[in-house]
């Protein structure tokens, strides 16, 4: 028996051979073991762990082996990882290198390795390894290889798979999202976010995706918070990581709409371009929208509408080829392309309709932009000198047509709006009306 206990590496191997329930108790009891020894500083040790850890890795792929992993062995791996968190520590605070660095950070690495094969669809495992505290420890261990001034691939293998672990620890249990939000946010999602390396971005996108809810989507409103949804849109703008991060915009963000009025005020010209353009791309999708998710759409649909007031006028910029690419142009040209997309939904056009001073807003800056096409060649020329490419790619291109169908949209069926038109608001008030009837297939 006490040879047994004893058995080293080779030990474990025949054991796997034997099968695999007989070769994880083997590796359960040589982690132990390794584990003391690492804590008791044994010169051996951390070669030792990684050696066995690399195998419980590679076994705890299979749903079997997952199964029967007993809480001891996911203690061996806390201890270790907490023994690592030391000297990772020590190495930030006195700016002096790890002991042994590779054999370290490489430990570091499979760890977070095994704990991530172990959570692969295993319930039972996630509860274990979150009631054992190795949410906190890993966290505060990813904090610390931020910390670490070194530019290594080893440091990035531990912060890769550290992310795909609480990925897979949170993937289909509430109650890790939870604990992994509380020691995560915003610090840790932020620092992941604006990392140099793009899948230290994906996984930190992953991880935040599986964890949102409409509750925390509510704390990304507050000051100190806002940077994280700001970083999100960044990582999608220069796609980073442009589907989790798609994916967190439009089914988590975008359906809060007192946090898009705040990241809205907070961004560049170019990034209210990329939010213009996700919100365009949700309110053009086909599948039915609830009454709750109508309700979000009507604020933002006020609040852009709001938007376009404000700035309408920016677009006769245009009028000169010095001013051709000015953004805060192309932002109000993106703001009437949502608002025609939303006036041709009849759910979203009634509420569209009743906004205080949009048609009178559209038919004034019609007003204005027809006469500015026809005292010089620019943009808003019918017929102009400008090459047939430039003509095809710019914005601004055909922002009289879309000035026509919002006013179009906004007089469909509505009495009220169109009493405007012919009470002198705009003189082709019916040809317009009629326009839109025949492009909706109306009688």
């Amino acid at each position: 028996m006490a040879a047994a206990a004893e058995a080293g590496p080779e030990a474990a191997a025949g054991s796997e051979e034997a099968g695999p329930e007989a070769a994880l108790r083997a590796l359960a009891q040589q982690l132990g073991r390794a584990a003391r020894a690492e804590r008791l500083s044994e010169a051996a040790a951390p070669l030792s762990c990684l050696e066995t850890v690399r195998r419980l890795s590679g076994l705890l792929r299979g749903a079997r082996p997952r199964e029967m992993a007993e809480e001891s062995m996911f203690q061996s791996v806390l201890e270790i990882l907490m023994k690592a968190s030391s000297e990772v520590e020590l190495a930030c605070k006195d700016s002096i290198e790890l002991v042994t660095p590779d054999t370290c950070l490489l430990l570091i690495a499979e760890c977070f390795r095994c704990l991530r094969n172990a959570c692969v669809q295993c319930a039972k495992n996630q509860h274990v390894i979150r009631n054992l505290g190795l949410i906190d420890v890993s966290v505060r261990l990813i904090q610390l290889l931020h910390g670490l001034e070194v530019e290594q691939e080893s440091v990035l293998a531990a912060l890769r798979c550290s992310l795909q672990f609480l990925g897979n620890l949170a993937a289909g249990n509430g109650d890790s999202q939870n604990s992994i939000w509380k020691c995560a946010f915003p610090d840790l999602f932020l620092n992941c976010l604006n990392h140099h390396d793009e899948k230290i971005i994906a996984y930190c996108c992953m991880v935040l995706f599986t964890c949102l809810n409409s509750e925390k989507v509510r704390e990304l409103q507050d000051h100190e918070n806002l940077n994280v949804a700001l970083a999100v849109l960044n990582v999608y703008r220069k796609q980073l990581e442009p589907e989790w991060s798609f994916l967190i915009v439009t089914d988590h963000l975008l359906k809060c709409p007192e946090l898009v009025k705040a990241m809205y005020t907070k961004l560049s010209n170019q990034e209210r371009i990329t939010l213009l353009e996700l919100i365009m791309s949700r309110i053009s999708e086909k599948n039915p929208i609830t009454n709750d998710e109508m309700t979000v759409v009507w604020k933002d649909a006020e609040f852009l509408a709001s938007c376009f007031q404000e700035k309408c006028r920016d677009v006769l910029k245009l009028t000169s080829a010095a001013n051709m690419e000015d953004e805060e142009a192309i932002v109000t040209i993106r703001l009437l392309d949502v608002l025609c997309e939303m006036s041709s939904n009849d759910k979203q056009l009634k509420h569209l309709q009743t906004c205080p001073g949009l048609l009178e807003t559209a038919v004034d800056t019609l007003r204005v932009a027809h006469p500015a096409g026809k005292q010089s060649t620019n943009i808003f020329t019918a017929t102009h000198s400008v090459t047939a490419d430039r003509e095809i790619s710019h914005p601004a291109v055909g922002f009289k047509s879309h000035l026509i169908r919002l006013i179009g949209n906004l007089c469909y069926k509505s009495k009220e709006n169109q009493d405007k038109c012919r009470q002198g608001t705009v003189k082709p008030g019916k040809a317009l009306v009629r326009k839109e009837r025949l492009k909706r297939g109306d009688n």
